[in-house]
Order: structure tokens, then C-alpha cells, then sequence
């Protein structure tokens, strides 16, 4: 099923301070399709919980307590701005069952970036069928430095909806989470999400 259109950035604005959310004012003139809090800002665990399926709140699973520390992945460049716009955000729905390490490479060669899990938790706030059963997505523009130096933790943040099943708990069956897979893992029901660019002002554009 299509991703439905974002609303515009002024009514995107609302609906995050609807949420009992401290948003900057928004700037004249800014451009883009979704409106981004800076992870600094409002971290990513502050956003899972505001997502909502029906009457169903989101969470973070578990084992991944540590999902503040994911920070933007090598050679993501994320506006250095509280609030900020993204353009042509995409699901990666034909990435379905390709890994990403298979597909980051792809996306950028064709001009895209990689989309950081704030990102993608700010469309699912404000588009909240962006999280479709069997269709759901990566945020592989978040990662985490490893253990040894020079290496990345091999996990990637993920949207998708829980099943109810193991630590999730039987209440939250049918809730937006946000979890995480191997990057080198494939997974049928998980695309790798993308963008266009990114904007902090009418001036200061980070496009790809």
C-alpha cells in the first residue's frame, strides 16, 4: 500500500508540539517533506514511546537500551540545527530481503542517504501507516561505534510491529517498536529506508 502524503512542515510543527514535545520555532522559509527533531534535541527513546498503531503506544524493545548512543553512520551528515527538514523520504520497500550491507552502497550511488532512526521515527509520528505489517523498514543511517576500534556494532535500528511475542509482552501485540537486526542479515518484511537531503534552513542545505 502507497505511503500516504506528509501533511505540510507548518502542520507537521503542530502535531510535535500536540505531543507535549518542545519544538523550535519553525524557520521562515524552510524547505522539505518531514520535519526532523535533532536526536541532541529530543533522543530517539524520547519519540518511540509518542508512536502510536490504532490505540497502541510504541516502545523500544529490550535489548536495546543503549539506542541513544546510535549516532549518525559514517558519512551521514545530519544538519547541525535542533530542527530540520528531509527530503523525499522512501520506505525501501524493493529492499525487502537484500541486507545492508548489500544495499548502502546502492542507495548511495544513486544519490540518496542513508535514513537515521530519528528520521524515521518522526515520519511514523506524523504518518503513522509508514509502519505496515510485512512492510516496514531499516534506519541504517544510525549506527554505533563497535568494540574494537575502527569497527561499527553490527546492529541496525528498525521500525516494524511487534507480534506480542517473548519480552515484547502479549499487550503490545500489534504496537509500533522500534528493535534492531544484523547488518548483514536479510529480513522478507524489512525494507531500507532512504532521502533525498536534508535542510536546516533556506540557506544551509546538506542535500546528497
Amino acid at each position: 500500500m502507497p505511503v500516504p502524503s506528509l501533511p505540510s512542515l507548518t502542520a507537521q510543527h503542530a502535531h510535535l508540539t500536540s505531543l507535549g514535545l518542545e519544538v523550535p520555532p519553525l524557520p521562515d522559509g524552510l524547505t522539505g517533506e518531514l520535519l526532523v527533531l535533532h536526536p541532541r534535541h529530543t533522543p530517539a527513546a524520547v519519540l518511540a514511546p509518542l508512536l502510536r498503531l490504532g490505540d497502541n503506544p510504541g516502545f523500544v524493545v529490550e535489548d536495546l537500551t543503549d539506542l541513544d548512543e546510535f549516532g549518525p553512520a559514517p558519512g551521514v551528515e545530519v544538519p547541525d540545527a535542533d530542527l530540520y527538514a528531509v527530503h523525499a523520504p522512501e520506505r525501501g520497500d524493493e529492499f525487502a530481503n537484500l541486507s545492508p550491507d548489500e544495499v548502502d552502497p546502492q542507495l548511495r550511488a544513486r544519490g540518496r542517504d542513508l535514513m537515521t532512526v530519528s528520521e524515521g521515527l518522526s515520519w511514523a509520528l506524523q504518518v503513522p501507516e509508514v509502519i505496515e505489517r510485512n512492510t516496514c523498514f531499516m534506519t541504517t543511517g544510525s549506527r554505533k561505534a563497535g568494540s574494537r576500534p575502527g569497527r561499527l556494532d553490527a546492529r541496525v535500528p528498525a521500525l516494524w510491529i511487534s507480534n506480542g511475542t517473548g519480552r515484547d509482552g502479549r499487550s503490545r501485540k500489534g504496537a509500533p517498536k522500534v528493535g534492531w537486526c544484523w547488518a548483514g542479515n536479510r529480513h522478507t518484511w524489512l525494507g531500507i529506508a532512504s532521502v533525498g537531503g536534508r535542510t536546516a534552513s533556506p540557506t544551509v542545505s546538506d542535500r546528497t
